[in-house]
């Protein structure tokens, strides 16, 4: 059987709930934001720094990064930067100027690509 966490959440359930959180972030902000730092090497750049600071952040040198690490985490830079005021852009992001959070979520998503692609 499925190991069970506390509230009755199984294994597989949080792995859906992973990806579709995941799913959900590539969809407002990842395919858009990618496509725009393969165009733009300084955010690019910008998306690598996060990125590494994310992997550092989830010690992803020693042990592989997962989707429900890279989704919590992406949760955690949500709640905190709208307790500060932070709200997500209304409509397309502006890739011209990304602030911290949008860049950081961006980079939770480059993470994420090799994970929820299939081989």
């Amino acid at each position: 059987m499925y190991a069970q966490f506390s509230g009755g959440l199984t294994a597989d359930t949080a792995v859906g709930v992973a990806r579709a959180s995941i799913a959900a972030l590539t969809v407002s902000i990842g395919t858009e934001g990618l496509t725009a730092a393969v165009r733009r090497p300084d955010l690019l750049a910008q998306v690598d720094q996060h990125a590494a600071a994310v992997r550092d952040s989830l010690d992803g040198d020693r042990r592989p990064l997962t989707l429900a690490a890279l989704a919590g985490y992406a949760e955690g830079v949500r709640a905190a930067a709208t307790e500060h005021g932070w709200t997500p852009p209304d409509g397309p992001a502006d890739w011209t100027a990304p602030d911290w959070v949008l860049t950081r979520l961006l980079a939770v998503c480059a993470l994420a690509r090799p994970i929820s692609t299939p081989a």
